[in-house]
């Protein structure tokens, strides 16, 4: 059978008539008396009679009559929950960030949504960005927050970027290094023969190219990717890092310096999702909150 017709039938069983109901859904009498000689053959029988008054119901008709009211409640329904989902009276976003993202700009955008859309379930969890790129191509998330070093795409195929802004990577001294006090950004170069802390493998990259256009290579002598531990080692005359500001403003260290670096080393901080959920309520309202979010924090 056919929904549609179901529906027709509908009208024209609750009005009595094929006339008022072609009134009442704005077409001919012949298209409904079209769309009734349809229905009576897809089901292979008699559903309405016609008569002078009107029409009465056979009993087939009486049976399709109850479903065909289970069909428009379920319909109505249907359209009810989904314009609660779009005016984000229910649903759900489920969102992924990088540590310092989920420190910094992720509390802010679930407070906006927790005051705008009450009602919204909103679940974060963790993960870098290679990983939550898997989990927006997979399905498992449907916003994740990353960060890509220029050289680097941030998506492909169905993946959609959005980018949010430029983050500053600052190296790190101790509180009292030799440059700490220096207000104008430093050349890399001046580092040349300090001792360094790298990160996870694409930021070590990042850090290995960065000193290569600076002229040397660094002597890397500790790895982590813990911001907290990172600025530790520095505070205690250790090594030296690079760390994006982001970082910086997550886990503040009072016994470091964070200067400028001449040559501005950043890396682009980015919304990522699937090309096709860019209509869906929760979601765009997540990425506008994000890309029109207050940043004095950086």
């Amino acid at each position: 059978m056919d929904p549609r017709r179901v529906l027709i039938f509908r009208e024209v069983a609750r009005l009595g008539s094929l006339s008022r109901a072609a009134t009442a859904l704005g077409w001919t009498q012949p298209a409904v008396s079209q769309h009734m000689q349809r229905l009576e053959r897809e089901v292979g029988l008699p559903l309405i009679l016609r008569s002078a008054r009107g029409i009465t119901l056979t009993e087939a008709g009486s049976v399709l009559l109850g479903h065909a009211d289970a069909l428009a409640a379920r319909l109505g329904a249907a359209e009810a929950e989904l314009q609660e989902l779009a005016s984000l009276r229910k649903g759900s976003l489920r969102l992924v960030a990088f540590p310092s993202a989920a420190a910094v700009l992720v509390p802010p955008l679930l407070a906006e949504l927790a005051t705008s859309a009450p009602d919204l379930d909103v679940r974060l969890t963790e993960a870098e960005p290679p990983e939550a790129r898997d989990q927006v191509l997979s399905g498992e998330v449907d916003l994740a927050l990353t960060f890509t070093h220029h050289r680097t795409a941030a998506t492909g195929g169905d993946l959609l970027e959005v980018v949010l802004f430029e983050d500053d990577l600052r190296a790190v001294v101790p509180a009292d290094h030799r440059l700490a006090g220096r207000k104008r950004a430093i050349d890399l170069a001046e580092l040349a023969d300090e001792r360094w802390i790298a990160g996870c493998p694409r930021c070590e990259e990042h850090l290995v190219s960065a000193t290569a256009e600076a002229g040397f290579v660094p002597d890397v002598r500790h790895r982590t990717d813990d911001y907290v531990v990172v600025q530790r080692l520095v505070a205690e005359g250790l090594a030296v890092t690079l760390l994006p500001q982001l970082a910086l403003t997550a886990a503040p260290n009072p016994h470091v310096r964070a200067l400028a670096v001449r040559s501005s080393p950043r890396r682009r901080v980015s919304a990522i999702l699937r090309a096709e959920l860019t209509g869906n309520p929760a979601v765009a309202a997540a990425v506008e909150a994000l890309r029109t979010g207050p940043r004095e924090v950086l």
